[in-house]
């Protein structure tokens, strides 16, 4: 596990001020990762799309400090309000991160940010989040050594956005990423996520992802507490086997596209999650009423019709659906007609699978 490959080469170069801005995308985990150790090390792979339509829009407002400081010095704005409750997450990802990046205390930080989703609702708005700052970032370290490769850029973002939040790490690429290091996949790493490097079928270009906002308050429980608690949780040992072995059956799937497999893969990985919080010690449960209803009738539909949706979930109340480009009409009239009324205010995201990150111009 070599992490000193990312600690940077001494820079003599140094910029009087400048910004950069990135939009950066959420991911649904189709495996799942839930458990970690060590510096968010994940204690399975998982593989996620990387998603489009809910993203964070970040801007870094960067001044070079006239002294170098003890601590880095920034501000953070989200959603146009200065949000000092943020500040202290903001502060230890930049204490987690300062010996890769050690020309972060000579400059003076203003964050700017915004989610195109509701914060902190299951939607992974700090993969989103943190993804979008490592990668301003590595805007300001690609600026002050422009020799750095494309491929070492995107590593290392992926790898300092993971020491903020470990999905974050998924959040650099698409439109399927790999986080965790599998014997069977060249190149994966538990340091940072790749692109799934197996081919991907036809059946699943363009997938599509309607995201159903059952709930969108902040969750009772956090990831990390979630996370926490699989430590001494009595099916820890296997859940991480089954991931192992979902990680390459998936892969497969994804080649072979065989839908009906698909289904019941992620489908049993959603529940499976949720069933790891339920037994956790303590337990807590993050599913609402109105998210098994939903659940109910994808089941009756697809039994009804043969249709091709599923759902999955992330740790939140909220409900992925999911479902291939060629079923795009026939299912949103059915999600408008028939699942609507269990989301609050009758609101959802129609998403799909997205490239990755990009960098914007600001004007």
């Amino acid at each position: 596990m070599n992490t000193a490959q990312f600690i940077s080469s001494p820079i003599s170069k140094t910029i009087s001020a400048t910004s950069f801005t990135w939009r950066t995308p959420s991911n649904i985990a189709l495996v799942k990762y839930w458990g970690k150790y060590g510096a968010q090390l994940p204690k399975n792979p998982s593989i996620s799309f990387t998603l489009n339509a809910c993203f964070t829009l970040t801007t870094l407002e960067i001044v070079k400090l006239e002294k170098k400081e003890k601590e880095v010095s920034f501000e953070i704005f989200f959603e146009g309000k200065k949000e000092p409750s943020f500040k202290p997450k903001i502060a230890s990802f930049f204490k987690k991160i300062e010996a890769y990046v050690p020309f972060i205390f000579d400059y003076k930080f203003v964050i700017k940010s915004r989610n195109s989703f509701p914060h902190s609702s299951g939607i992974a708005s700090s993969a989103s989040g943190m993804s979008a700052l490592a990668l301003c970032i590595m805007s300001l370290e690609k600026a002050l050594n422009p020799a750095i490769s494309k491929t070492y850029f995107n590593r290392k973002a992926s790898f300092l956005a993971r020491l903020g939040s470990g999905s974050a790490s998924r959040s650099i690429e698409g439109p399927v990423v790999l986080w965790g290091k599998y014997k069977k996949i060249a190149g994966s790493s538990d340091v940072y996520a790749i692109p799934l490097p197996n081919k991907i079928h036809e059946n699943f270009k363009n997938y599509h992802d309607t995201i159903l906002l059952v709930d969108k308050g902040q969750k009772q429980v956090s990831s990390t507490v979630g996370h926490d608690l699989m430590h001494a949780h009595p099916y820890a040992a296997n859940r991480f086997e089954q991931a192992f072995e979902n990680v390459e059956i998936l892969s497969k799937i994804l080649e072979t596209g065989n839908l009906k497999a698909f289904i019941n893969l992620v489908e049993h990985e959603a529940l499976t999650l949720h069933a790891m919080m339920m037994t956790s010690n303590p337990y807590f449960i993050l599913m609402k009423p109105n998210t098994l209803q939903i659940i109910n009738k994808i089941w009756d539909y697809r039994a009804a019709t043969n249709s091709n949706i599923c759902f999955t979930l992330d740790a939140g109340a909220n409900v992925h659906v999911l479902y291939p480009e060629k079923e795009k009409e026939k299912t949103i009239a059915f999600i408008q007609d028939n699942l609507l009324v269990y989301c609050e205010n009758n609101q959802y995201i129609c998403d799909r699978l997205g490239l990755g990150a990009k960098p914007m111009s600001v004007k």
